[in-house]
């Protein structure tokens, strides 16, 4: 049992009538479930799972009852329009009992206004959700499609649709409803664990429409609020890999029970594993890296107990090492150092860097250069297997770092820094170097690559290298 088609004067303004909209695109799509009356509380529209396309349900109370048994959350809300007014009118959220819903219903419609009652969407499902327009994708977990359209405090990518496609493949083990989808759109949607909608699938479009606009240029950058939500080195290496780029066999075990262990990158020749908990922006140096199998959410505990700083843990394949090391970006160029063999002792600084082969120099520097056309400015650590060069740590940015000044400034007031002291006595000398104004002296023969120099240009604390 269908209802009516709208009428003749109904599609002339189409544009107007929010319910029809929706009934459009649910021809297409998946949408939110929903039903929707007139002023009269007379059933125009109605989309929920399990029953046709404008099912005419026999009353409000009815088609209440059906959509909120069809709710994942058990919870809908009621929005308002006129059809001439395209201003915001009432809208009540989280409703769970169809008494309310039918009161409120009543009232709202007493008052000439269109309605529709439409399933509660949680945003904070572990899910994202974002716009797509002109081959871009800027997407966010917890929050609504149009944050884009919001000034924020994180910063905001534009990814590729294809690479945007892998990476929310990967992370949720789902194909998103997405990728058909051309340039000359732009497309409102969510992506959700949990399947929803009236087509009770994992992607929701809230809105569609042509967009006559030239192709929008990728923009990459992180921290963002996803990079945040699954882990400042996952992010890197996911971006990375989904990019061609070459990273090892990395498996994720996020933190967040929503999201749960996802796994990409190329397999190695070794069997041993790395595992290294992942902070949800970068922290050099004070979170474990250590070589051999341990227990992810044993180390997540240890390395975070009160839950609020590390993200997820990460099991990287180890690539037999020749050489490894660190390159950065500056203004005036690239800083590349390594030592032969494994690198985590040279990342501490406890290990002074040492000349690399040519070979080895002119493979770092090609990849480099490929990254920097990709993202712009980056810093990444790398091993090199003897054959090719893998990414094991990838950041966006330059550096101010140059021969052996870590980062400029005054240099007239100093405090003194030995680098057997190790990072965390260097992390409670920036805080006196902040609060007295003053310079850091790093006695020491170390990278400007490693984490002690990370330390001091992620502080902007002045400082430079004195060899000993």
């Amino acid at each position: 049992m269908n209802l009516k088609k709208n009428s003749k004067a109904e599609q002339n303004h189409n544009g107007l009538f929010k319910d029809l909209v929706l009934d459009k695109l649910a021809d297409t799509t998946n949408v939110a479930q929903f039903v929707s009356f007139s002023p009269k509380l007379e059933q125009r529209y109605a989309r929920i799972y399990g029953f046709p396309p404008n099912y005419a349900f026999d009353s409000v109370v009815e088609s209440v009852s059906a959509l909120l048994a069809a709710s994942p959350e058990s919870s809908v809300n009621i929005r308002s329009f006129l059809p001439d007014q395209p201003q915001s009118h009432e809208f009540i959220y989280g409703l769970k009992s169809v008494e309310e819903v039918v009161q409120n219903l009543h009232r709202i419609s007493s008052e000439g206004l269109y309605t529709i009652v439409n399933e509660t969407v949680d945003v904070d499902d572990g899910g994202v959700s974002g716009v797509l327009q002109g081959g871009q994708v800027e997407f966010s977990p917890g929050v609504v499609p149009r944050f884009v359209e919001k000034s924020s405090a994180e910063a905001v990518s534009s990814i590729p649709l294809d690479v945007t496609v892998q990476m929310l493949r990967t992370v949720y083990g789902f194909e998103p409803e997405i990728a058909h989808y051309k340039y000359n759109m732009r497309v409102e949607f969510s992506i959700h664990p949990k399947r929803r909608g009236w087509k009770r699938s994992h992607t929701i479009i809230w809105e569609e429409e042509e967009f006559s606009s030239h192709a929008i240029e990728p923009f990459f950058v992180w921290p963002t609020s996803f990079s945040k939500f699954i882990g400042d080195k996952a992010y890197g290496l996911l971006v990375a890999h989904c990019l061609g780029f070459p990273v090892p066999r990395t498996t994720v075990f996020a933190r967040n029970e929503l999201l749960g262990i996802f796994t990409f990158g190329v397999r190695t020749d070794s069997s041993e594993i790395w595992m290294r908990t992942c902070p949800s922006e970068q922290v050099p140096g004070h979170f474990i890296t250590a070589r051999g199998w341990q227990d992810p959410y044993v180390l997540m505990e240890k390395d975070d107990p009160e839950g609020d700083k590390i993200s997820s843990c990460l099991a990287q394949q180890e690539i037999p090492a020749q050489y490894s090391g660190a390159m950065l970006t500056t203004s005036e160029g690239a800083i590349l150092e390594g030592v032969k063999g494994f690198g985590d002792l040279f990342m501490l600084g406890k290990v002074a860097p040492s000349e690399l082969p040519q070979r080895i120099k002119d493979d770092l520097k090609q990849l480099h250069g490929q990254l920097v056309e990709t993202f712009g400015p980056v810093r990444f650590e790398w091993v090199h297997d003897g054959q090719s060069p893998w990414i094991v740590q990838l950041h966006t940015g330059v550096v101010q770092s140059s021969e052996r000044v870590i980062f400029p400034g005054d240099f007239d007031c100093v405090l003194d820094f030995n680098v057997e002291e190790g990072l965390e006595t260097l992390r409670g000398l920036v805080k006196e170097a902040k609060e007295t104004n003053c310079s850091i002296l790093v006695h020491g023969n170390i990278g400007m690559s490693s984490h002690i120099a990370d330390v001091l240009r992620k502080s902007e604390v002045a400082s430079r290298i004195v060899s000993k």
